[in-house]
């Protein structure tokens, strides 16, 4: 069961799948739109104590709509949720949407979940006058989409901290040998540390894939204090924390086993970030499946699936930060 990066390390090594990113250096913020070619089915799991999100209940088991069109993740707090009119603008114009009848003068409604992290009070021009900028960051995201995007300080993840250093937008793949690929993205702004204590190694390294964030290691006769929360935010606010992430993956999942491969990738959080779910962090993952034309796979695959989302997240939190560190200087 031997596993790779994909050809991109990216969640677009997903057929079909197209990420873009916008951000206002002014403002120190940004919006980050993962977009499908079709309708997919998706899923949402939730661990944080101070959540931030949109149209999630349409996700829910047995609601009506069980695809959605695209999800994006964007900072700004409540403010950033309004995000979502500019992806939705974008796939009117596209002529994407749900219908329950086809009527003429009656466009169908894009399906836009998303998430929010909290960048309000990490530094940039916050005093906008009328409408804040997110939908138009939507929509800038939305017309950039492509398969090759920048890691680090972008996207949604531009303004953002993890602990004590510089969060950003990271993503990661993986393909297994029978040939279905698992990607992952997220956008760090956790309160927790995504580096081990007294040390240049991330929590994540024993996940890591061909050096892809700095292959550093803990010494060997390394020991921790438990209550040691190395570079963590020192004084947390309420709802001022967040990691919001999205996987997608081509196994073709039913919404259930979407709903349980989203709650199985939500150890991935814990796997690069200490402390992790606290109250004051929204943190939220997403799963999107590309693919409805092929057998449904059986629980052991489920399983697998599940557990390669937890470790792609973990990388993908990794490398964001790694990224972000290099853009200002903090690694070479």
């Amino acid at each position: 069961m031997a596993t790779t990066a994909g050809k991109r390390n990216l969640i677009t090594d997903i057929a079909g799948m197209r990420v873009g990113q916008a951000q206002d250096a002014g403002v120190a913020t940004g919006v980050t739109v993962i977009l499908p070619e079709a309708p997919v089915v998706a899923a949402c799991a939730v661990a944080g104590g101070g959540p931030g999100t949109r149209e999630t209940d349409l996700l829910s088991a047995g609601a009506m709509v069980d695809r959605v069109d695209a999800v994006f993740l964007s900072g700004g707090s409540a403010f950033g949720l309004g995000a979502a009119d500019g992806v939705m603008a974008g796939l009117k114009r596209a002529g994407r949407g749900f219908s329950l009848v086809d009527r003429p003068g009656v466009p169908p409604t894009p399906i836009v979940p998303g998430a929010i992290l909290y960048d309000l009070a990490n530094g940039g021009d916050k005093t906008w006058d009328g409408l804040a900028p997110y939908a138009t960051l939507g929509l800038e995201a939305f017309n950039s989409a492509d398969k090759d995007f920048e890691l680090g300080r972008a996207g949604a993840g531009y303004g953002a901290r993890a602990g004590q250093h510089p969060g950003g937008t990271g993503s990661a793949s993986i393909v297994t040998t029978e040939g279905f690929t698992v990607g992952a993205i997220a956008c760090v702004n956790s309160f927790g540390s995504v580096l081990m204590p007294g040390t240049n190694a991330y929590w994540a390294w024993p996940y890591e894939l061909e050096g892809e964030f700095g292959g550093g290691r803990p010494p060997t006769d390394y020991s921790m204090d438990p209550e040691d929360w190395g570079a963590a935010k020192a004084n947390p606010v309420l709802g001022q924390n967040t990691t919001i992430a999205c996987i997608a993956t081509d196994a073709a999942l039913t919404p259930a086993q979407a709903q349980r491969v989203a709650q199985m990738a939500l150890s991935g959080f814990s796997r690069a970030i200490r402390p992790v779910f606290a109250p004051f962090d929204g943190d939220a993952v997403f799963v999107l499946s590309t693919v409805s034309d092929a057998p449904v796979p059986d629980p052991l695959t489920v399983t697998r699936i599940g557990e390669l989302a937890a470790s792609t997240l973990a990388r993908a939190i990794t490398r964001g930060v790694h990224e972000a560190r290099k853009q200002t200087g903090a690694v070479t």
